[in-house]
């Protein structure tokens, strides 16, 4: 069935008991509703004036879209089910003011005002360009005012109170609004990708609405026969369920997961597919009947990545590696161990250091997936990109910023050493709120930036702000102790407070006997960091043909913390 557009006319009457009866809606993805007091006497003066207020445009369709049910605050019924309803895409604002102004309801604001829409007043006496609808009447006499409310009403018991000069003037303005015609464009039998991008284009000045913003809309749901959900619930709300999910998520430090990703899951889940069309073509109620599933093997996957020492979502190298490792905890509901996990393992670093999905994600997830099957297969996957694992090819990548998959895999690696605290030997305590941004103090330039920029002046500053001189530490240190101290000057005073300092800095991959520390040498602590960091990474991949990965191969019997 193709989607059409029907031009109609509706009259104040008919458009009020459409309203009235639920049959029109306002979707979840538009805004609140913004207008005040005034806006909606103009509305009404524009109406009396006899100038056009623009057309209604509905989405008109027996969907059940998670719905602002009420137009402003106002409490409303909920259509039958099975009914059709009218979404209203444009026109909210004009709308709401409408049916307030001419029911004179009132309407809490979010500041904790009310709003009285029954104190919108007609001057009697109004003249020229004075406007006819106000709700300035300080100056009016009441036998010159009558409330809009009243005016509807109308009739004999309320004109005689007013002079008989009036009457013929407040008839006139009764029938001009009881029949005004107001002009209503349905889209009907359209798709909510349509209906939503009309929405788009109408309100948003082009914005597109987020996948997510749809999908709530969409996936909305009131159980009308309970044989349709396999849990004990009335209502799915996505929106709700993402948040209640994001809190969980908090508990783990893993809150920073976006929304789309969590699309991206169960869209795998259902259709081996996540493309933006797949999503929005999902059947509701399927959705809604793995939603529980697919958040147990969101959180599996998220203690496999605390587990192997990964404690936060903020430096995980990209989210959609959420996607794929859900993907094999749905398929197979044991933790990985042996091969299956060095496999699983060899993936997530071969993806990290890969820049597997900076482009065409959707895509390589849907071709991944084909790979985390042959993992649960216990088979090797073959891989078609090229992972270059040596010192010019972190050197090269190395600049510090926290937003570049690179830098966050080499901040997994770190993490995953349990880095111990300078000063006794415990362990950092990493957290998101710590690691938002890279002038955390919790992200410490070993070499200090200030101190290599009076002493080494020779130093390109791409070397100084390399992912190879940051350490994570606590960011009581950074601040109070270290500052701009030479490595020297502040390792010194750890010295004499950490009794294991040695051991402590090899969780930073650091050896202070051997890496030019008590000289203040930048470039040895450089070379032999770089190498051992580069060896780590090596570690952690599965060796393959030279012709799909190239590798600086190290023994298994090789020290990290062997001479460089």
């Amino acid at each position: 069935m193709s989607t059409s557009l029907q031009n109609i006319s509706v009259k104040y009457t008919d458009l009020l008991s459409e309203i009235e009866t639920g049959q029109v809606k306002i979707p979840q993805f538009q805004r609140k509703f913004v207008w005040n007091i005034k806006d909606s006497a103009k509305l009404l003066d524009s109406i009396i004036e006899g100038y056009p207020i623009g057309t209604f445009i509905y989405w008109r369709t027996n969907e059940r879209l998670r719905s602002v049910r009420n137009l402003g605050n106002i409490v409303l019924p909920e259509p039958k089910f099975g009914e059709f309803v009218n979404y209203v895409l444009d026109g909210q604002q004009r709308l709401t003011s409408l049916y307030a102004a001419l029911k004179g309801v009132k309407i809490g604001e979010e500041d904790g005002k009310t709003s009285d829409y029954s104190e919108i007043y007609v001057n009697l006496l109004a003249i020229d360009e004075q406007d006819i609808v106000t709700t300035e009447i300080d100056s009016l006499q009441p036998e010159h005012l009558i409330k809009i409310t009243d005016l509807m009403k109308g009739g004999f018991s309320i004109f005689k109170n007013y002079p008989e000069e009036f009457h013929e003037k407040l008839d006139h303005y009764k029938n001009v609004l009881s029949n005004y015609t107001f002009s209503v464009i349905n889209l009907k039998n359209a798709q909510i990708d349509v209906a939503t991008e009309v929405f788009t284009r109408l309100n948003v000045g082009g914005k597109s609405l987020s996948l997510f913003e749809i999908m709530v809309a969409k996936t909305y749901h009131i159980f009308e026969n309970k044989s349709e959900l396999e849990s004990p619930e009335k209502i799915f709300d996505l929106s709700v369920k993402y948040e209640e999910l994001s809190t969980e998520l908090s508990a783990s430090h893993y809150d920073t997961i976006p929304s789309a990703t969590i699309l991206q899951v169960i869209s795998i889940l259902l259709e081996k597919d996540c493309t933006r069309k797949t999503i929005l073509k999902l059947d509701k109620i399927a959705f809604i009947n793995i939603w529980d599933e697919a958040v147990s093997c969101i959180k599996s996957s998220i203690d496999f990545f605390r587990s192997y020492g990964i404690v936060v979502g903020r430096i995980l190298p990209y989210n959609a590696l959420l996607v794929p490792f859900s993907y094999f905890y749905y398929k197979n509901k044991h933790n990985p161990t042996g091969d299956m996990k060095k496999r699983l393992e060899d993936f997530f670093w071969r993806v990290s250091l890969g820049f597997r999905y900076s482009s065409g994600v959707e895509g390589k997830l849907v071709q991944d997936i084909s790979k985390i099957d042959k993992i649960i297969a216990n088979e090797l996957p073959r891989y078609e990109w090229k992972v270059l694992v040596n010192k010019e090819f972190v050197e090269a990548n190395g600049w510090f910023s926290t937003g570049k998959s690179f830098n966050k895999a080499i901040l997994c690696l770190y993490a995953k050493q349990k880095p111990k605290s300078f000063d006794n030997n415990l362990d950092v305590i990493i957290d998101n709120s710590w690691l938002k941004i890279a002038t955390s103090k919790n992200y410490h330039h070993f070499f200090p930036k200030s101190w290599l920029s009076k002493n080494r002046k020779d130093l390109d500053y791409y070397y100084v702000n390399h992912i190879v001189n940051i350490t994570i530490v606590d960011g009581f240190l950074n601040k109070n102790i270290i500052k701009a101290k030479s490595p020297a000057n502040y390792m010194k005073s750890f010295n004499s407070t950490n009794d294991e300092l040695e051991e402590t800095m090899k969780t930073h991959f650091i050896d202070i006997n051997k890496d030019g520390i008590w000289d203040n040498d930048y470039d040895t602590f450089y070379k032999n960091r770089l190498s051992r960091i580069t060896k780590a990474l090596n570690k952690l991949i599965i060796p393959q043909e030279i012709s799909t990965v190239e590798l600086e191969v190290y023994e298994d019997t090789e020290e990290l913390f062997d001479e460089a």
